[in-house]
């Protein structure tokens, strides 16, 4: 039908804008009488609402302006063939019709996974009309997604890169990729970052830079870093080359110190990073807190949980070194299960995303170079370097610091840290998990809390 038409056009404007937002490009309207009465677009991640999806929100928009959560004798136009979610609410608001463009195979509810409208016992049916304009809304949702899925620069023959596809889904990872190749120490080596909060205006806004560890990705993070964002604050978590969505280098052997190290001191300098609270753990500390002697005046604060300075001074604890030898001897260990075993409440969606960076036995090679990559002794690469920071925070460190201590870690816990406190200057008594392991993150919503009200952006 040409009205049909008309209003497919209108709800493809609302998905322009949403996608121009950096939401999935869909758009909706609710039309009675000849008259557009509801308007939406898809803003879940600019809301922080789950259910803020097109349709939701121009049935939300059409009930208020006809006075009435019943919008019979209405229409839906929307751009996506709604989910189970949706579908829902187009039946509870008793709407006559509904019309959608381009078809969704993963999660379509109106016939292309489920037909949540063609039940015979439901009170109320809504007839369907599929596929108008459905090549102009499908292009749309392409031309949407193609920069994500390009690879926009060629990847290096000693290197791999994980498929996008492995990702998709991820439980409580909303986040959009960004990629940086241009850092001298990658060599064109592609690195995955998270970049969230980001102000334009605010040059005194306070920078969370989240540092993961081994077998982690920035994944780890996700019960933290909506509490930095929440209090106005910027998160930049990377995922370290061989991790996460990075490229991964096909041997072992190319993995060192020296090289993870200069690829983050490349990458704080590059965004011209400041005001920066430094956030580790593990192998993120091993690392982290040899940067910020490097460029002190850009760090402000120090949130660190479960790691180390490895200096080759005093043996490396009985723990980490059963790790070790337990890595040596179990190559193809199934990292999501490692996490389950020290987090038991960890739903199957969760685990399942640990093992994502990991599907393809190829992409394991940092998770074996890592173990043995720790310096053990003073003249171990990295070593020195470890000693020299020791001095710097020992001595130099002007800024505010925050440990986290998960007392249930059998690689680095409560003495391991302990030393680490003594060694960070004016470094409070630690705030004590009793049920965390060497994973704190997964405790994180609490330590984040705490870290927001501690730290503040310096008065100079």
């Amino acid at each position: 039908m040409n009205h049909d038409l008309q209003w497919m056009q209108e709800a493809l404007v609302l998905a322009q804008q949403a996608g121009a937002a950096g939401e999935v490009p869909v758009g909706a309207v609710v039309v009675k009488d000849g008259v557009i009465v509801g308007r939406g677009r898809n803003a879940p991640i600019e809301s922080n609402d789950p259910s803020a999806h097109a349709e939701v929100i121009a049935l939300r928009d059409a009930a208020q302006t006809l006075g009435n959560y019943r919008l019979e004798d209405c229409t839906l136009y929307v751009t996506l063939e709604p989910c189970t979610m949706c579908s829902g609410a187009i039946l509870n608001a008793r709407l006559a019709r509904v019309v959608y463009g381009a078809s969704e195979p993963r999660t379509g509810a109106a016939g292309s996974v489920i037909n949540v409208f063609d039940h015979a016992s439901l009170n109320h049916h809504t007839h369907i009309t599929r596929g108008v304009l459905a090549e102009d809304c499908r292009e749309l949702l392409q031309q949407f997604f193609k920069p994500k899925r390009m690879n926009t620069n060629r990847l290096r023959d000693d290197a791999l890169r994980p498929s996008d596809e492995w990702f998709e889904g991820l439980l409580n990872y909303p986040w959009p990729a960004n990629y940086v190749s241009d850092l001298p120490a990658l060599n064109g080596l592609r690195l995955h970052f998270l970049d969230e909060n980001k102000s334009e205006t605010d040059p005194k806004q306070l920078t969370y830079l989240c540092l993961h560890g081994n077998p982690a990705w920035s994944y780890l993070y996700r019960k933290m870093l909506p509490v930095f964002t929440a209090h106005g604050h910027r998160v930049l978590a990377p995922d370290l080359i061989g991790f996460g969505k990075s490229d991964k280098l096909k041997k072992a052997s190319a993995h060192s110190f020296e090289f993870h190290r200069q690829v983050l001191l490349d990458f704080v300098t590059r965004f011209d990073l400041r005001n920066i609270v430094l956030v580790v753990q593990d192998w993120g500390g091993i690392l982290g807190l040899t940067l910020p002697m490097a460029m002190p005046d850009r760090f402000t604060g120090l949130l660190v949980m479960n790691t180390t300075l490895t200096t080759g001074e005093m043996p490396l604890s009985d723990g980490f070194k059963s790790w070790r030898a337990w890595c040596k001897d179990n190559p193809d260990f199934d990292v999501g299960k490692l996490f389950a075993r020290g987090n038991k409440y960890l739903s199957v969606e969760e685990t399942s995303g640990y093992n994502r960076p990991f599907t393809d036995k190829g992409h394991r090679a940092a998770l074996h170079a890592f173990p043995p990559m720790v310096p053990e002794f003073a003249d171990s690469p990295g070593a020195d370097i470890a000693r020299q920071a020791a001095e710097f925070w020992m001595h130099d460190w002007q800024g505010q610091s925050l440990m986290a201590i998960g007392t249930q870690d059998p690689v680095l816990g409560e003495p391991v840290m302990r030393d680490l406190q003594q060694t960070i200057r004016n470094c409070p008594e630690p705030m004590m998990l009793p049920q965390a392991g060497h994973f704190v993150q997964e405790h994180g919503q609490s330590i984040a809390e705490a870290a927001v009200q501690l730290f503040k952006v310096p008065n100079t």
